[in-house]
């Protein structure tokens, strides 16, 4: 099976979350993350380096879980940007 390259967008977005968990997880080791949220420590470092920038859902929300942090945040922190304010049709 052949995969879709990502966009710029996907990329971004993954460069975000990487950063947030590495915030969000704080003086906390790598190791007691990833074991706390069923995950590999290893997938923990890819996701948050970036070299995992699609992780899924079920992995995403163990994380959220263990590091004490909602969906609604993640969610928020990560969505890219908008690149120019659009005025409501009215």
């Amino acid at each position: 099976m052949v995969r879709t390259p990502l966009t710029p967008e996907e990329r971004l977005r993954g460069e975000r979350l990487g950063r947030l968990l590495r915030e969000a997880r704080g003086a906390r080791s790598m190791v007691e993350i990833a074991a706390r949220a069923g995950i590999s420590a290893e997938t923990l470092r890819k996701i948050e380096t970036g070299r995992a920038p699609t992780p899924a859902f079920f992995t995403v929300a163990a994380l959220a879980g263990a590091l004490g942090l909602s969906m609604d945040e993640l969610l928020i922190r990560c969505a890219p940007e908008p690149d120019v304010a659009v005025p409501l049709a009215g």
